[in-house]
């Protein structure tokens, strides 16, 4: 008896394509492992004998090589309608049984892993008559009539891990086996294939040019369902100014880089994780895991798998990018909310432009693949055709319905959960409540796009971004990091607490910018997150490391001015980066502090969940570098469940002893100006 071997079923409807995925995954699982492959269409007995095929194959097939034993089976011999000879399907480190039944209820104690093979019912029915021939023309209504009696039995659907809608493209073996590397229950014996994944080889083209970024971002990725920019949109000069001259190279820092890309490709895949379930996209094959997200961002992210070209100064080498939401609060020390949109979504990028503002430079990123040349030969093309647009004034998108929005809370009821949050200051269960509240908006029919540069244009700011994930967007204009590791260890954050309007008039604006500067109380809530944050960075970093460089600089952006600081650590050598981000996560400035005791108060007075809100924006590079945005000043446009779309705008403001309801209700409007107002919209007065 040999070793209990690692089986994976291959199961679909007929004609879906079962039996030449089976082949080509065995084939390539062959490069490393001895590899066993069975067919149930040997041992079904006849055209009405799929129930009596699946128990055969149970009973004589699986449960024999579940135990490491040869499985001693009589095939059907499809000429004499009988029982034809005696075979052997031996043990191997992998066993692959593929055909209708293949994961049915019996069988399943006895599998490793599930693959799902589907296609739609004619091109099933044309690949099989291609496949048999005559021979199964006259049964095809019959061998379907059993396989629905099957499956409104057998729940076999809800017990899939990975689901392959297969076109008969050739890339189904390909993305039905990188979706069987995140399965845990097969992680041991495919090493070698995850080793895979950390040999990987970059190509890297520098162009000297300008091109005009939007007009980039739209050529490339116009008809990408998953596609991400992450925009440093305020390079240009309208950018007001930013205080000192830290402010100044702090603000250059930020917005120097912007990266452009979406999931596509050979490496292209696309994560979202909800209450416990993440979901991975690999081309046509998707895999299903429950447990935390980021014991799960571990798994694939914080270690050095690509090195950065000769000459390239960004931090970011390919990899996933995305938002983490703020309910993923719930693995840091929160209690389980539940959004309405995912707890996080991420693409995985194997190839990306990135612009170089300062240098007047883009750079072309690829993993070595098949695809890689003429993916280069095309970005090269977009990025020389992508001509600077002129400069034109901000103005709202145009639109011929008016756009409404009404607020979870009234004036009346978010200055009384004020007053709560005092209450619980004054009790001693905290020292500061960042409590928010959230407009919303039917759609009325706005392109997300259009609104992207609407919003850009009107408030233009370092860490601003565009996401699309399927029906989902997400229009940041943040000008906050939240947390930024290097390849090298080194960590920053940079919360803002404190924030002024802007004024036409420059006596009026540069009074307000003192005003803010000069706040004895704005000063406190900075400081009091400081603090904060410094505890979260030490839990990872090189004890004496954690230093505050910067403390409650004024920065000055196109619609408000923003005190900031700088607190930089060294993160520990070996230290899991993964862990690392959720120890800080989410970012103090959204939650208050202490963190956990705030955040369950927060439950408390908040009326429903942030979803993306409060969450960050950034990347996870292949070099083990990250950068977060915090997610205020965002758009969020989803899917409202009735075939429309739901707008909503994330605000919220620092809650102290010293606060007064009636400030700190402006300062809300103040926050929500940049984004209603390139919408053409009003804060709502009820």
């Amino acid at each position: 008896m040999t070793p209990a071997p690692v089986i994976i079923a291959i199961d679909g409807r007929s004609g879906a394509g079962k039996t030449t995925l089976a082949v080509e995954l065995a084939a390539r699982l062959r490069m490393h492992h001895k590899v066993s492959l069975f067919h149930l269409e040997d041992i079904y007995p006849g055209w009405n004998g799929l129930a009596a095929g699946i128990e055969r194959y149970v009973t004589t097939v699986l449960a024999p090589l579940r135990h490491g034993d040869a499985a001693e089976w009589v095939s059907w011999d499809w000429e004499k309608h009988y029982d034809g000879r005696s075979h052997v399907t031996l043990p191997a480190e992998i066993v692959i049984v593929e055909g209708v039944g293949a994961a049915a209820s019996a069988a399943r104690p006895m599998l490793d892993a599930v693959v799902w093979v589907d296609a739609p019912d004619d091109q099933r029915r044309h690949r099989a008559m291609a496949r048999d021939g005559s021979s199964y023309e006259p049964f095809w209504d019959s061998w379907a009539a059993q396989e629905d009696e099957w499956l409104e039995a057998d729940d076999v659907l809800d017990h899939t891990d990975v689901k392959v809608l297969n076109r008969a493209d050739g890339n189904a073996p390909d993305d039905a086996l990188q979706a069987l590397n995140y399965l845990p229950s097969l992680s041991p014996v495919l090493v070698p294939e995850l080793s895979a994944r950390r040999g990987l080889q970059l190509k890297a083209e520098r162009i000297d040019a300008t091109p005009d970024a939007a007009a980039l971002f739209k050529t490339l990725y116009a008809q990408s369902a998953n596609a991400v920019w992450l925009d440093s949109s305020n390079t240009s000069s309208n950018t007001g100014t930013v205080g000192d001259a830290g402010s100044l190279n702090a603000a250059a820092e930020r917005s120097r880089f912007s990266i452009l890309a979406d999931d596509g490709g050979s490496f292209g895949q696309a994560v979202t994780h909800s209450s416990g379930a993440t979901r991975l996209s690999a081309g046509c094959a998707t895999v299903e895991t429950t447990g935390p997200f980021f014991r799960w961002l571990d798994t694939v992210w914080g270690r050095k798998a690509l090195r950065a070209p000769e000459g390239y100064d960004c931090e970011f080498t390919l990899g996933w990018l995305g938002y983490l939401g703020y309910e993923l609060k719930r693995e840091t020390g929160g209690s389980d909310v539940q959004a309405g949109t995912p707890d996080a979504a991420l693409l995985f990028a194997g190839r990306a432009v990135v612009i170089d503002h300062r240098d007047a430079a883009v750079w072309l990123l690829a993993i070595d693949a098949p695809d890689a040349g003429d993916w280069l030969g095309l970005a090269r093309e977009a990025v020389l055709s992508a001509v600077p647009a002129p400069q034109e004034a901000s103005a709202p998108q145009s639109r011929a319905v008016v756009l409404e929005f009404s607020s979870r809370d009234t004036e009346d009821e978010y200055k009384s959960k004020i007053t709560d949050a005092q209450h619980q200051i004054a009790e001693g269960n905290t020292y500061e409540v960042c409590l928010t509240t959230t407009v919303t908006a039917s759609d009325p029919g706005l392109d997300p796009w259009e609104s992207y540069l609407a919003l850009r244009k009107r408030n233009p700011a370092p860490f601003a971004s565009y996401l699309r994930f399927g029906d989902l967007t997400v229009a940041s204009t943040s000008p906050e990091r939240f947390l930024r590791i290097t390849s090298d260890g080194g960590m920053r954050a940079e919360p803002i607490k404190g924030t002024r309007g802007r004024a036409n008039d420059p006596v009026i604006d540069e009074a307000l910018r003192r005003g803010l500067e000069s706040s004895l109380k704005d000063r406190a809530e900075n400081i009091m997150i400081v603090d904060l944050l410094r505890n979260d960075l030490s839990h990872f970093a090189v004890p004496g490391s954690v230093t505050v460089s910067r403390l409650c600089a004024v920065e000055s952006y196109a619609t408000v001015h923003q005190m900031v600081s700088t607190i930089d650590a060294r993160l520990r050598p070996g230290a899991p980066r993964a862990e690392a981000v959720a120890a800080a996560f989410p970012a103090g400035s959204m939650t208050g502090a202490p963190k956990i005791s705030t955040m369950d108060i927060l439950d408390g007075l908040e009326s429903g969940p942030r979803g993306v809100y409060s969450g960050a924006i950034g990347y996870f590079s292949l070099n083990a570098a990250t950068d977060l945005a915090v997610v205020i000043r965002t758009l969020v446009m989803s899917a409202d469940g009735d075939g429309g779309r739901t707008l909503s705008l994330g605000v919220g403001g620092a809650i102290t002893a010293d606060s007064t309801p009636q400030d700190e209700y402006e300062e809300i409007r103040t926050k929500a100006f940049g984004v209603l107002s390139a919408l053409g919209a009003e804060f709502p007065t009820a």
